[in-house]
């Protein structure tokens, strides 16, 4: 059966890896939790996408980030959070307090880690990470796609990962762009 091209264009945007990893720090959030951030961390009543430091220095996503997890949770796509942060800890804490916006005006929000089927936040390579991903999903390095600010990171595109530099934090053009760059790696047969 031939396929029209617009048919064809549909199946190639809907084409998404399996997997989907972000940095936390300058790549969902404006900040370094270890060196921004002092605990503990709370959220004032039910405050949308904002938790507050032991001085009431905000952490929040990126404008864009919590569409962005929706699309993926709706896709069915396995998310992840790769820090290599000195402050697992509030990295952790943040996540747990931060209420992502419901995408409906029928849902309630729901805490951030709740979009992360797995989360790999502790101190060294994001190689480590990523291979602990890998043991732990299955999933093949090449069905992965890792979003991250710093350069020192794409060191995870040995592996096979399709990395995405984000100098300025996830939205929806940098998102589009690395999925673009992913399906232009692994267009379909």
């Amino acid at each position: 059966m031939i396929t029209s091209l617009e048919d064809r264009m549909l199946e190639m945007s809907a084409h998404l890896p399996r997997l989907i990893a972000f940095d936390l720090d300058y790549t969902l959030w404006d900040l370094w939790l270890d060196t921004h951030v002092t605990g503990p961390l709370y959220r004032h009543n039910d405050t949308l996408n904002e938790v507050l430091d032991k001085y009431k220095y905000p952490i929040k996503f990126y404008h864009e980030v919590p569409q962005i997890l929706h699309r993926l949770r709706a896709s069915e796509v396995t998310i992840a959070a790769c820090s290599r942060t000195d402050a697992p800890r509030l990295a952790r804490q943040a996540l747990g307090l931060l209420l992502v916006p419901s995408n409906t005006h029928q849902d309630d929000p729901l805490p951030a880690v709740n979009f992360f089927h797995h989360l790999e936040i502790y101190p060294g390579s994001k190689l480590a990470h990523f291979k602990k991903l890998h043991e732990k999903t299955g999933i093949p390095y090449s069905d992965m796609l890792f979003f991250d600010d710093e350069h020192r990171n794409s060191e995870v595109e040995k592996l096979g990962v399709t990395f995405v530099l984000v100098p300025r934090g996830v939205n929806h053009a940098a998102f589009e762009k690395g999925l673009a760059k992913w399906r232009k790696r692994h267009a379909l047969e």
